[in-house]
């Protein structure tokens, strides 16, 4: 069937994200160089997160949290109260950043709204997201908003029942080949990866699948002229 629908992920996708926790982390690292290694560091904290997504879920808050709670571990409850101040306001930077759109979306988006349904598929922190998608200008182009705590085939299922879509009429566009093209593949849809410079780990899956497949484009521009292969 043709593609009628088109779901969009946000962060890294539409808009930069993982960039500026990176630049975060790193900042954590130097911090904790008196205690602990860099990639020890980065180790730990990545585990402290897998562990706390169930409770914090996705997003400034939780990775804040994970700071937090590894440094304190790492140090031996030893860490500065002016330390665990520097982790919070960095926290706040991360949930008060401006949105930077990627290059070329604001002109694709409206390119695509003419013609296809836009639904955005994206997960994290509730306000957070929203507060991005009203900042970013683009939201008035998007037939839904849909913000998940996880992509899970069951998610996606639960997201097109609700707007009455056909699978087949289905396309998912992402930077996350573990969220935004493996789960929609599994549910008999299709998918666009489009990379992002930089994946957090949790994020990284093998995609040495054999019979799995999906359409991979290196810029975001490329999207109009790919969709109308489908």
């Amino acid at each position: 069937m043709t593609v009628t629908v088109v779901g969009l992920d946000a962060d890294d996708t539409l808009w930069h994200s993982e960039s500026h926790f990176a630049v975060t982390e790193t900042r954590f690292r130097e911090l904790l160089e008196p205690w602990i290694r860099g990639d020890d560091v980065s180790a730990r904290l990545l585990d402290r997160e897998r562990s706390n997504l169930e409770i914090f879920g996705y997003g400034a808050k939780g990775f804040t949290l994970s700071m937090i709670e590894t440094a304190l571990e790492v140090t031996n409850g030893d860490l500065p109260a002016s330390a665990i101040q520097r982790i919070v306001d960095w926290g706040k930077e991360l949930s008060s950043h401006p949105v930077e759109l990627l290059d070329g979306v604001a002109e694709t988006i409206y390119s695509l709204s003419d013609e296809f349904q836009l639904l955005l598929i994206t997960k994290g922190d509730l306000f957070h997201q929203e507060s991005k998608v009203a900042e970013s200008g683009l939201a008035d182009y998007f037939d839904r908003v849909e913000i998940l705590t996880e992509k899970s085939p069951e998610a996606y299922c639960r997201v097109l029942a609700g707007s009455g879509i056909d699978i087949r009429e289905f396309v998912m566009v992402g930077n996350s080949i573990r969220s935004d093209v493996l789960p929609v593949i599994e549910i008999g849809g299709r998918a666009v990866h489009v990379p992002y410079d930089i994946t957090w780990s949790h994020e990284t899956v093998d995609t040495s699948l054999g019979e799995v497949t999906w359409t991979q484009i290196e810029t975001f521009s490329e999207l109009p002229r790919t969709l109308t292969r489908f």
